[in-house]
């Protein structure tokens, strides 16, 4: 990240290396919405130092996202958080995804399985969880929407990378974070082919030791992958006993996911 003399990553370029007009503004605001992602509320000045902005920029875009409602502040502490206007587009956004009409099969997977389920869709090298619905057990994996995991290490990645996404850009050797994560291209290609053979994708502690999980593509009226639909949990309920009985609830919820979106569209 960089302060005022420099765009934040991902902005665009022209040919002489300078953001295009408007791209740096539009970029550094989108960075500071997503800053909120890792934390629920913060000062612009914690805002700069998460990002590498200026102090001064930092307070300029988030006195004008307030101004627009995509963050409020709380008087008492003089933090910000994520707004009305955030709260109301996302709401918005699940309900034309058809993300918030799936919630049904999505509760039926889980009381069915008595495991937590998500509903994730990609996000360029991440996956971003749109729902979340967790376990009854007292011992389960719980993680809030918009939550977002490396594509290469989790169920829900995999099940979105093989039935018809672009690969990957992370150079290699990928980001560890177990000692089961893959970190090649070719580790990642070869379950991948193991996933289309099979119809599920699984993620096998490799994001996290102790966690494992089962998911299946969801596609959309025109057949295209859209979403991934994943049953998480602790591994001591994850065993070889069960799996086939979780991989075949898992894909029977997409394929039921998949024909309740297509009469949506």
């Amino acid at each position: 990240m960089t302060d005022d003399s420099g765009a934040v990553p991902g902005g665009r370029a022209e040919g002489d290396g300078r953001p295009k007009p408007g791209t740096q503004t539009v970029d550094r605001s989108v960075a500071v919405l997503r800053s909120f992602e890792g934390a629920a509320r913060q000062t612009p000045t914690e805002i700069a130092h998460r990002l590498g902005l200026s102090v001064s920029t930092a307070h300029r875009i988030v006195h004008a996202l307030h101004a627009t409602g995509m963050l409020a502040q709380d008087p008492a502490t003089e933090r910000y958080f994520l707004g009305p206007t955030t709260a109301i587009l996302g709401g918005l956004a699940l309900e034309r995804m058809g993300a918030t009409l799936l919630r049904p099969e999505l509760t039926a997977l889980r009381d069915g399985t008595g495991e937590a389920v998500s509903l994730g869709v990609r996000a360029g090298d991440e996956v971003a969880v749109l729902l979340h619905l967790p376990s009854a057990h007292p011992l389960r994996y719980d993680r809030p929407p918009g939550d977002r995991d490396p594509i290469h290490t989790c169920a829900m990645g995999k099940a979105l990378l093989a039935c018809g996404g672009d690969p990957v850009a992370m150079a290699e050797p990928f980001r560890r974070y177990t000692p089961a994560t893959l970190t090649t291209r070719g580790e990642l290609d070869a379950d991948l082919r193991r996933v289309r053979d099979r119809g599920y994708a699984l993620n096998d502690e490799e994001r996290l030791v102790g966690v494992q999980a089962v998911a299946a593509p969801v596609r959309d009226g025109g057949g295209r992958v859209f979403a991934a639909v994943a049953l998480q949990g602790p591994t001591v309920r994850f065993g070889d006993d069960r799996l086939p009985g979780l991989a075949e609830a898992v894909l029977a919820a997409a394929g039921r996911l998949t024909d309740l979106h297509r009469h949506l569209s």
